[in-house]
Formats: structure tokens, sequence, C-alpha cells
């Protein structure tokens, strides 16, 4: 006797869009999007160092406040990881768009290569401790966030060694709240509105409820 499916059986059974794809396996595909996210990333970066000068100016109150900012510096990696839900990819995207930030030109000099690594790699870690099969809000805030605050640690070893303490740790924590909204927040609505274009029709992430 053939079997027979309850209506709404199947909507029930498929997967959500917070499930990762079956293979972690990497196709031309998610390289190409990865590029293309590095370098749309990228371009903002070298905006944001060409324009640090001018930037800089709106905090001299109170310099630290700076890292309200930094969320947009660690956005390449969350976005990334959101998207194409790859081993690697937030920390390949972060690095491609520190190398479009540097190939342009950027007064941060070849520290932006070091840069890219280290915040992407704080937002790959979080991607990979739930195994890259937990996509959500919450896991991708959690990415811009642990990303900020790596670069905070590096940020103040390399640029802002000679504050006192209590302005490193005021740093750490704009950065940190900047991560959570700008690069967390931030990347899975810019997510979330990407694919209901349909321009990720060929990804896990394009089928979105």
């Amino acid at each position: 006797m053939p079997r027979t499916t309850a209506p709404g059986t199947a909507a029930k059974s498929a997967p959500a869009y917070t499930q990762a794809p079956p293979t972690k396996k990497w196709r031309v595909v998610d390289y190409v999007v990865t590029a293309v996210l590095g370098i749309a990333v990228g371009l903002i970066f070298w905006v944001l160092a060409a324009s640090w000068k001018v930037i800089e100016l709106g905090f001299q109150v109170f310099p630290p406040s700076i890292g309200l900012i930094a969320g947009l510096w660690v956005l390449a990696g969350p976005l990334a990881g959101a998207i194409i839900r790859k081993p690697g990819a937030a920390l390949l995207c972060e690095v491609l768009a520190a190398i479009v930030e540097g190939v342009l030109g950027s007064h941060f000099g070849s520290t932006v290569l070091l840069s890219g690594f280290i915040q992407g790699l704080g937002a790959e870690l979080v991607f990979a401790a739930f195994g890259y099969r937990r996509f959500t809000l919450w896991v991708t805030t959690l990415s811009g966030l642990v990303a900020a605050a790596f670069m905070a640690v590096s940020e103040n070893i390399l640029y802002n060694a000679e504050w006192q303490l209590t302005y490193q740790l005021a740093y750490a924590v704009c950065a940190i709240v900047s991560g959570i909204v700008i690069s967390g927040i931030g990347a899975w609505y810019a997510y979330r509105a990407i694919a209901k274009t349909g321009a990720l029709s060929s990804f896990a992430s394009g089928r979105i409820r």
C-alpha cells in the first residue's frame, strides 16, 4: 500500500534556512560570491581608510569612542559566514576585503592584512564552534561580537599602545557594541535583504522562509 503524507508534513520536514547545506565542500559559485563580497566590503574599508583623518575629528572629545564604528571593519566575516556557510568563508572574505583595501592604497599600510586575518579569524571561530550547522541571527551576532573583540585587542596593541588602560578598555567596549550592532545584527539583515532578491537562489542561505 503506498505511503501517504499528511498535509503540511513536507513543509515541516524541509530544512529550515538556519541549517547548513548537506555538504561543506566548496563550489565555484561559493568562491565567486565570496570574492564579490570581499571586493564590495574592501571598497568600504578603503573609503573608511581614505577618510580616517576626517572621521577621527568627530571623536576628539573622547578618542576611544571611535570604536563605535569598528563594526564596519569586521563586516565581511559575519556577512560571508551567514551567506556562504562553508568552512573558511568568514576568514577568506575578511582577508580578501583587507587585500582590496591594501591594493587600492591605505595609510594603515601592510598591517591591514594582519588585521584582516585576525578579525576574520574571530568571525570564523564562532561558525566553527557551531560546526557550520547553525546560521541564525544570534550566531551571526556572536560572530560580529567576537570579530570585534579580536579587533579591539589587536588594535590596542598595534595602534593604541600609548593609551592608558582605561582608554583601551573603553575602546574595546565600544568596538564590541559596534560589532554586535553593525557586523552582527546588521550583517544578518543585510544577508536577509540580499536573499529576498533571489540572488542567493543557489545557496542554502537563499532558501529563507
